[in-house]
């Protein structure tokens, strides 16, 4: 499923190719602060974690997770941030005179006059939301929780539930209710939870704010997903579904709105990317109907540009003043757009070049330096493409070992790793010819995006997350 303030000025200053030269290390550099990593591409500009391991070996620690799902952890110094949804276990009613004494957490309704704009205005085409579709109607409470790891041992320093409620509408077999990968600039953390809020942490655990924003629905009740990303004192929510969309952006420190964007898309999935581009701060957005860029500053839309399939799931990439989206739905597309436009782009010069095979459903691309990574489907096919002329490094080559892949790929120290569904991973060699480095067997299901800090690789599995290191 990525910018910060000060410690953060290189993700909100420039948006390089990850394989680009840099005289200092910065402090997102050498973390994983945000889906994506510090550059929001996929690598780890510091990172140089194991070639090799299994469940004997270079495993560091591993910790059972509570609850469910596929949100990627994020790592800032010695804290790793991770979401999650536990399902509420039933609690015995404590005696009359101690229940005004207890804490419980925060169970929370969607407010009446939001609730009631949702219903009314249904979903698109009797597509989407309700208790249909492939996730079922939820019949029991979720915790919607950030948890707080040591780095060093992988304990839980502290946990804190944003809110407890029964889901009004439940989601695919493979994916969950906590998809949402968290965000932080080192001082501050923001978990999102889509249709159960934004909720803003310091990183001892104390609330500072929260929002709400109603109510999703989604296309076949698959589940949402979309991360927020940051920049300097701005934090974006992008939210596409079956209903009103919009994209807006919020003061970190109060939580206050400070503009919002009315958008025209079925459900999306893919995080917005922050990119600058001759000294103006753009987000970008992929969606079905058009890829779009707003100003940061004020949120007017700059431009915009077709030619994605449906349900837009990989999030984009950027470097050297071109923008990267891709989608792999029911038809494949891969788009390289030139920033410096403005106005409706699509057929237009603006369009480096474009492929129409080969392209991703659910993991996002790897943009490490002049090489673009990408999946075919959701199939352990990988082919790379020079980002200049979209030509096929690699085409197609089957990932021996895994089967099935929602992870997305990630780079660092030459390598890149590769993460199946099955639990193998296989580490190639970052190159325009295809080397294996490993093959690698842990006794889990990973869907989750891996994350890579200094030396330590960390996996999330269905029940754990892993920390690989030498």
């Amino acid at each position: 499923m990525p910018f910060r303030s000060f410690t953060f000025l290189i993700l909100s200053t420039l948006h390089l190719g990850a394989g680009s030269f840099r005289a200092a290390e910065s402090p997102a550099d050498r973390n994983w602060p945000q889906w994506r990593g510090p550059l929001a591409s996929g690598v780890a500009p510091a990172g140089d974690p194991p070639i090799a391991w299994d469940e004997t070996k270079n495993v560091k620690w591993k910790v059972k997770i509570p609850g469910r799902g596929t949100a990627t952890p994020i790592v800032w110094e010695d804290q790793i941030f991770i979401q999650t949804a536990i399902p509420a276990a039933k609690k015995p009613d404590a005696p009359a005179e101690a229940k005004d004494e207890k804490k419980e957490p925060e169970k929370v309704e969607a407010p009446k006059e939001e609730k009631a704009k949702e219903e009314s205005k249904g979903r698109r085409g009797g597509r989407g939301g309700g208790f249909g579709g492939r996730g079922g109607r939820p019949s029991e409470p979720q915790q919607f929780a950030l948890l707080c790891l040591d780095r060093a041992t992988g304990k839980t320093r502290w946990q804190q539930v944003a809110c407890e409620e029964l889901p009004h509408e439940g989601h695919h077999p493979d994916h969950g209710f906590s998809s949402y990968s968290p965000i932080t600039d080192g001082k501050l953390v923001f978990a999102y939870f889509g249709s159960r809020g934004l909720y803003c942490f310091d990183t001892k655990g104390e609330l500072k704010w929260k929002k709400r924003f109603g109510q999703m629905r989604t296309t076949n009740s698959f589940g949402e997903g979309s991360s927020p990303t940051l920049s300097g004192n701005l934090v974006v929510v992008n939210w596409d579904h079956e209903g009103e969309d919009f994209i807006a952006a919020f003061d970190k420190e109060t939580g206050n709105e400070l503009w919002r964007q009315a958008r025209d898309e079925p459900t999306s999935w893919a995080t917005p990317l922050i990119v600058q581009h001759e000294g103006q701060t753009q987000v970008v957005t992929s969606a079905t109907r058009k890829i779009r860029s707003y100003d940061l500053a004020s949120g007017k839309q700059l431009w915009e540009c077709g030619g994605m399939t449906s349900n837009v799931i990989p999030s984009p990439v950027a470097a050297g003043g071109v923008v990267y989206a891709a989608s792999g739905f029911r038809g494949n597309a891969l788009l390289a757009i030139r920033l410096g436009r403005t106005g409706d782009l699509t057929g237009t010069d603006a369009v480096a070049w474009k492929k129409s095979e080969a392209t991703p459903y659910v993991p996002s691309p790897l943009l490490y330096g002049e090489m673009l990574y990408c999946y075919s489907g959701n199939n352990a096919t990988l082919s790379c493409r020079d980002i200049k002329s979209g030509e096929a490094l690699i085409d197609r080559q089957r990932i021996e070992g895994l089967q099935g892949v929602y992870a997305s790929p990630v780079g660092a120290a030459g390598r890149v790793y590769l993460v199946g569904r099955n639990g193998v991973s296989q580490v190639i060699k970052h190159s325009e010819k295809f080397e294996a480095l490993a093959t690698n067997k842990l006794d889990e299901r990973f869907d989750a995006s891996p994350a890579i800090a200094g030396k330590e690789l960390y996996l999330r599995g269905q029940e754990h997350l892993y920390c690989i290191a030498e």
